[in-house]
């Protein structure tokens, strides 16, 4: 472990926060308090908890509501960190809470800004078709992933990744990142480049019901909607008499479908959907009710009958 005298208070969740703040004590930074948030009831919180890792070095950890964040001004003037990181928070953290840093607020951010700016960047690159992403290092201001810029660091994005292995990738790369840019930051010599926000994008929250399928899209992007929600993410679905269709894993080739009618039908043990552009996909994992579905299993497909997925339904 490196030696040195910076000091740091963080706002962490997920593996994200769990692993900066291995990276900055692992850098010799005191962590001196960890502030984090509850899990929300409504998600597959399927990551490590921050509370849990930050209490194995025992460093206090308090939970704050979004609405409590201001009263925390005093107790970090009281601390005067030379540093606050904001790893994977979720709430916005107030600018008086910012200021109190005497050398600067920091947060990593899970794209390659200024694109992605906001919400799930990871889900939304994969939904785009990214072939490319990663992570930033930049100053926090009162505008959300807006500051200066310090550092990046790229992963590529594969045609058959699902966001849930992105986001593997992204953490280490952030891991990385952070390893590479605390010295400068302790030496008071690292880069602040402004973000160029026109030429970025940013991109609000993703609810479930956005994992609805609609069936007018192309093979390529419905297939990247399915990996881009695919589990532990809530997944992509349509609706079939009634039923709801889970589409949970797909595979992409470029391959030429039976036409441009939308359904799934089953070819030598694999179940394929044809697209309205001519192309397919291979669906690998599917569930009709949230039970799970092969050629051989689903009586439809295991006559060789097509299946119209109720586009829209």
């Amino acid at each position: 472990m490196n030696n040195t005298d910076a000091t740091a208070v963080v706002f962490a969740y997920h593996d994200v926060g769990v692993r900066g703040i291995e990276t900055l004590l692992a850098r010799g930074v005191k962590v001196e308090l960890v502030v984090t948030h509850a899990d929300d009831p409504a998600e597959n919180n399927w990551f490590s908890s921050v509370a849990d890792g930050a209490r194995r070095y025992g460093i206090e950890t308090i939970l704050p509501g979004p609405d409590e964040l201001p009263r925390l001004t005093d107790r970090l003037k009281v601390l005067s960190p030379d540093f606050i990181f904001s790893f994977y928070y979720r709430h916005m953290i107030p600018s008086a809470v910012l200021a109190t840093a005497k050398r600067g607020a920091l947060n990593l951010h899970g794209s390659l800004l200024p694109r992605y700016r906001g919400r799930a960047p990871v889900n939304w690159a994969v939904l785009a078709g990214e072939s490319e992403t990663g992570a930033s290092l930049h100053y926090m201001v009162a505008r959300a992933d807006a500051g200066d810029l310090v550092g990046r660091e790229s992963v590529p994005i594969l045609p058959n990744d699902t966001a849930g292995e992105v986001m593997a990738k992204v953490a280490v790369a952030g891991e990385r990142l952070l390893w590479r840019c605390m010295p400068e930051l302790i030496a008071g010599t690292a880069p602040r480049t402004p973000l160029d926000l026109a030429a970025g994008n940013y991109c609000g929250r993703r609810r479930p019901e956005d994992g609805r399928i609609d069936w007018s899209g192309s093979a390529w992007s419905i297939h990247n909607l399915i990996r881009a929600v695919a589990p532990p993410y809530p997944g992509a679905f349509t609706t079939w008499q009634g039923k709801r269709l889970d589409l949970l894993r797909s595979h992409f080739r470029g391959e030429a479908g039976r036409g441009n009618r939308p359904r799934i039908h089953a070819e030598a043990g694999r179940l394929y959907c044809d697209c309205s552009d001519g192309r397919r996909f291979e669906l690998l994992k599917c569930a009709l009710d949230e039970t799970p579905l092969s050629a051989d299993s689903f009586p439809e497909l295991a006559r060789g009958e097509s299946l119209f997925p109720g586009a829209n339904s």
